[in-house]
């Protein structure tokens, strides 16, 4: 793989997953920040990007069985690996962090008032991801599934009512960069998930979870953004020149 100053940080991530530690250690946005290059991300982390670059060949050469199979899946494939994945993660861990939150606000918020901020960015994302996840599985991904069939032979052509693909998808990737935003306050107000001496356990594990939760959040936004949304409107645009031709 030949990484340039160049090359959107996105584009580095896709064909290799395990150079996503590398961006998050130098707080460069992998996910929501993808199509940046390389020599923009590290301007404004004020960073040698020829010294990340160095880096990043180094771990691009290695072999990711993970990041394989990921580019291996049709966009069809793909929605349901996310649905699977990532869409059954967050809602099987909302109900814990919320409870925990809780926890942490009775027991350490006189000491810790900056919980109570955490707990209210938290209740924002789980009612807002929860409503962006319904809406890909009931609108954008049947269509993208479709539009596969379509170009497997084994479905009709068709328009959808929201008129391309693009108009949904510019939705998506608005509101990943809200919760992208919410969870970096929430990482700056836990001073990136560090533990304080007076943490009890359910303390701990609660940031741990948060942390857990964030990570899970940017690989989730990463398969979209940079992976899944690309080829969707290359398909369409696809299946547009075969079905549709400008006469």
């Amino acid at each position: 793989m030949n990484i340039s100053s160049d090359t959107p940080v996105g584009e580095v991530v896709k064909l290799n997953f395990k150079t996503a530690p590398l961006f998050q250690a130098n707080n460069i946005d992998y996910c929501c920040g993808g199509s940046k290059t390389i020599s923009q991300a590290c301007a404004e982390a004020g960073i040698d990007s020829e010294q990340l670059i160095r880096q990043l060949q180094k771990t691009a050469v290695q072999s990711d069985p993970d990041t394989e199979y990921i580019n291996s899946l049709t966009p069809a494939g793909l929605c349901d690996y996310i649905i699977g994945t990532h869409h059954s993660y967050v809602r099987s861990h909302i109900p814990f962090l919320q409870k925990n939150i809780e926890k942490v606000c009775r027991a350490h918020g006189a000491n810790h008032p900056e919980f109570f901020e955490i707990q209210q960015l938290f209740e924002e994302s789980a009612g807002d991801l929860t409503m962006h996840m319904q809406k890909e599985e009931l609108m954008l991904f049947p269509y993208i599934q479709k539009m596969v069939k379509v170009q497997e032979g084994h479905s009709t052509a068709g328009k959808p009512a929201f008129g391309t693909v693009s108009n949904p998808i510019a939705v998506m990737i608005a509101e990943h960069q809200t919760e992208g935003d919410r969870f970096d306050k929430i990482a700056a107000l836990t001073k990136n998930y560090a533990i304080p001496e007076d943490a009890c356990t359910t303390y701990e594990v609660t940031l741990l979870q948060l942390k857990e939760f964030e990570s899970d959040l940017h690989r989730h936004i990463h398969l979209e953004n940079n992976i899944l949304f690309p080829k969707a409107i290359e398909l369409e645009a696809e299946l547009a020149r075969k079905y549709f031709p400008v006469r």
